[in-house]
């Protein structure tokens, strides 16, 4: 009997320290890899104010992240692609009604070699070069020393190509000269070693100067900077916070959280965090840009 209460006893504890509120529980979040950093710095900010929160982050592409929110194996995911009106109407039939927030604006980012003369890229020579039309860098620059494009993406599945085929109107397959790794750190690394390649990467993995590990990867390549389309190629712009803020930089998209949930639990609680006033200072800090720019009150005195 001794046994027998002590065991309901810390069962009933155990049951009211995992009771779900939004800053308590136990959830799995789905996110494309490409918001990786973010995300990883929010839910780590977030379970430290509430220690009794418990997210764990799954990082996958992002039709495998979809698919998981429609079977109902997590409730919560970040994608920057919005679920079409089929999706939406088939939870709908099942009285699921998933909410979508805006989060966070972010960019694709092109990378080439160190050793790589050509940093600055018209709108319309990249999209020579996804539609297939410009192979060799000789194509861009007549005077280039290097030989044939090769196009290196993270993965084949990855919303950076999605995002891509949209932007440029493609569709089926890219040309041949187009290979996929199996992370945007292979990328990188890919690209730093190899003078005729130029690599497709989210700006979220290089756009913190006070990360370490952003400043590894930014060291080891040389960021391209892009003209806006139909100009006169005499501006470029790099995908900095400022002209992501400012849209001139022509690759920018929006990041979102959507939500399944039926209750306000912890995955409502943490959406509410990041888009709040705490979570997009850390997106503003991130080198990115908040969906809601906290305010900053100045008074000035005479």
């Amino acid at each position: 009997m001794v046994l027998l209460c002590a065991f309901l006893f810390v069962s009933c504890n155990t049951e009211n320290t995992v009771r779900e509120t939004p800053t308590s529980g136990t959830i799995t979040i789905a996110s494309d890899e490409s918001f990786e950093p973010i995300i990883g710095t929010t839910i780590a900010t977030f379970t430290t104010l509430y220690p009794y929160a418990n997210i764990t982050p799954v990082y996958k592409y992002e039709p495998d992240v979809i698919n998981d929110f429609l079977r109902d194996s997590v409730k919560v995911i970040v994608s920057s692609k919005q679920l079409t009106a089929e999706q939406t109407q088939f939870l709908n039939d099942s009285l699921i009604f998933p909410e979508t927030t805006s989060y966070v604006r972010d960019a694709i980012a092109f990378i080439v070699n160190k050793d790589n003369p050509d940093t600055l890229l018209m709108y319309e020579e990249l999209y020579g070069i996804f539609k297939g039309s410009f192979t060799q860098w000789m194509d861009v620059n007549p005077v280039s020393p290097l030989g044939g494009i090769r196009v290196i993406f993270d993965n084949t599945r990855s919303g950076n190509i999605r995002f891509l085929k949209e932007q440029f109107g493609i569709e089926g397959t890219f040309p041949s000269n187009f290979f996929a790794m199996d992370s945007i750190h292979e990328v990188i690394d890919f690209v730093s070693q190899n003078v005729d390649a130029i690599g497709v990467i989210s700006v979220g993995f290089i756009s913190d100067k006070d990360n370490r590990k952003h400043r590894e990867y930014l060291d080891m390549v040389n960021l391209v900077a892009v003209s806006s389309p139909n100009s006169d190629g005499k501006t470029y712009y790099r995908p900095s916070q400022g002209s992501i803020y400012e849209k001139t930089y022509p690759f920018c998209r929006e990041v979102y959280f959507i939500s399944r949930e039926t209750f306000t639990g912890l995955g409502s609680g943490f959406i509410q965090f990041a888009t709040g006033e705490q979570g997009q200072r850390i997106v503003l800090k991130s080198g990115l840009i908040p969906s809601r720019m906290p305010e900053r009150n100045v008074r000035v005195v005479n």
